[in-house]
């Protein structure tokens, strides 16, 4: 069968380094078998479930002689791949498991669309041959979900790896706790799943008019779910970093335990927005949280930990006798220098663990903490600052890759909120900033688009504002510049493999009348004055 997509090879997503179409096909049939190097048994196990789910072949895995083979060669880099595909069979050669699960998804691009269907009436099936070779410009290509303002059940997160590693994206950021919420089990403090997992009502909408659905919502993860979640990325080269708030967005913890806080509430937060409550600053409440985070490093490998770090009002703190007298104590002469020692007590003990801290770049406010790793979404001061001391940077400037953001300036856009971020925009992203010259540049580890789920309360949702953004994400942090011109016309043709995937993308038309929600006010940015509102918070970045 001759793929329906025209020239498969000149319609590859994200771009490769290197297509290049040679003559002829490879044709699956009952006799394919599969070979692999034993450190790359979970992309080739990927493989053969995908061709059986979709093909009905057999494709049985073998040890001696087979017509697709995958084989480590030590000397390229771990997510790099070269991909060859003659009459004879298909041949993939990988630095690492990564660079074989890369490989394993270029090579489904190659065949029709309905391979990502799990059950097809299609039959004669065929690879054209090409030979690719192909490396990603950074490593770090993420996507942040949100689940403590809306959760979202174990399946749902495993159908989003699958959508990252089918665009080879290779982080997800879970933001596992806020005020609205907290979703991961902890053994030595229950009453956080108790009593944080779940609040009566949500804010519907956003803005002066939004109103307030009174259906209570919740739901958390255990740690055997967790666990699942992060074997279930590891075997696909996805790597779950997780998030816990602290010192601020918090309500949820502090209505579990209120001995944490300096105000007491009944129940998670139910409405949106910036909370005004912070932890104290007790050696208790800085124990407590090593206690959770224990638990947590010991459910996730990843090397770093979220701490978050932003938008923490310390109005609380400045009101606080005990806390200014600690203030005094401990020789700070302000908040954030305050904000700065709390994140730094819990540093330590995250080193003692051998793993590091992730936090957006408020944690710059006060001086950074050495070794964090900065998630820069207030533009690319917070990056620019701390790659120039020598520290890790992810970038997420909400003006660009922030997915819950509308997608058009069109009254139809499902409750709109914020800055519209376009396909073309997010396509045109490049997480260096310009200033940053040499050695700097380096520090810039890649990107992440970040899905904040105030408005997003269902994976169709979920479909709606990631996709065909993260698309564009994808291709933007793995081929750069390379591909940018055809980048619409392949776009348009992967559009229907996410429609064979199940994934509900909006429409460059608009939304679906389906897709629309009518009647729910959104809040929108003025572009200019958002950008005068971030250099105002971000000037006193240290």
């Amino acid at each position: 069968m001759r793929n329906e997509m025209g020239c498969p090879v000149t319609n590859l997503l994200p771009q490769p380094v290197v297509a290049a179409p040679t003559a002829g096909e490879f044709a699956l049939t009952d006799a394919t078998r599969i070979r692999f190097d034993a450190s790359l048994r979970d992309a080739a196990y990927l493989l053969q479930e995908t061709l059986r789910r979709a093909t009905g072949l057999p494709v049985p895995i073998v040890e001696g002689d087979a017509a697709v083979s995958l084989t480590r060669d030590a000397a390229m880099d771990d997510e790099a791949y070269a991909l060859s595909v003659d009459a004879a069979g298909v041949r993939i050669t990988a630095g690492g498991a990564r660079g074989a699960h890369w490989a394993v998804q270029t090579l489904l691009q190659l065949l029709p669309p309905s391979i990502y269907r799990r059950g097809s009436a299609t039959s004669g099936w065929s690879v054209p041959a090409v030979r690719i070779e192909d490396a990603p410009r950074f490593a770090w290509r993420g996507l942040m979900l949100d689940v403590a303002r809306h959760f979202f059940p174990v399946h749902e997160v495993l159908r989003l790896i699958d959508q990252l590693a089918m665009h080879r994206l290779n982080v997800l950021q879970l933001h596992l706790t806020d005020d609205q919420g907290w979703r991961v089990e902890i053994l030595r403090h229950p009453r956080l799943t108790e009593v944080g997992a779940w609040r009566s009502g949500s804010q519907r909408g956003a803005g002066p008019d939004a109103s307030f659905d009174p259906t209570p919502h919740g739901g958390f993860y255990t740690q055997d779910d967790l666990r699942e979640i992060v074997a279930y990325a590891a075997a696909r080269g996805v790597t779950v970093v997780p998030e816990i708030e602290l010192p601020g967005h918090v309500q949820a913890a502090m209505a579990a335990y209120p001995e944490i806080g300096h105000a007491r509430e009944s129940e998670p937060w139910t409405r949106w927005g910036i909370n005004p409550h912070a932890l104290n600053v007790e050696e208790s409440t800085i124990a407590f949280f090593c206690d959770v985070l224990d638990e947590v490093i010991d459910i996730f490998p990843s090397e770093l930990i979220g701490i978050g770090g932003d938008e923490c009002k310390k109005d609380e703190w400045r009101a606080d006798a005990a806390t200014q007298e600690r203030m005094r104590s401990l020789g700070l002469s302000s908040e954030d220098e305050l904000q700065s020692w709390f994140i730094a007590r819990i540093d330590e003990h995250v080193r003692s663990r051998r793993r590091r801290l992730y936090g957006w770049d408020e944690i710059l406010e006060g001086g950074l903490v050495e070794g964090a790793t900065v998630a820069s979404w207030r533009g690319s001061a917070g990056a620019v600052i701390a790659a120039r001391r020598g520290s890790d940077v992810v970038m997420c400037p909400e003006d660009t890759v922030y997915f819950d953001y509308r997608q058009s300036d069109s009254p139809d856009e499902p409750i709109p909120t914020g800055l519209v971020t376009t396909v073309s925009s997010v396509r045109a992203f490049d997480p260096v900033p310009a200033v940053l010259v040499g050695a700097e540049r380096d520090r810039i580890l890649g990107g992440q688009g970040n899905v904040w789920t105030e408005h997003i309360d269902s994976a169709r949702r979920l479909d709606y504002q990631v996709f065909p953004r993260a698309c564009a994400l994808a291709e933007a942090l793995w081929s750069g510049p390379v591909g940018l011109d055809s980048f619409d016309a392949r776009l348009s043709v992967h559009l229907e493999r996410l429609d064979a995937a199940g994934i509900e993308y909006r429409p460059a038309s608009g939304p679906h009348p389906w897709q629309k929600i009518p009647g729910v006010p959104g809040k929108h940015y003025d572009r200019a004055e958002r950008a005068a509102e971030i250099a105002r918070l971000t000037a006193n970045l240290e």
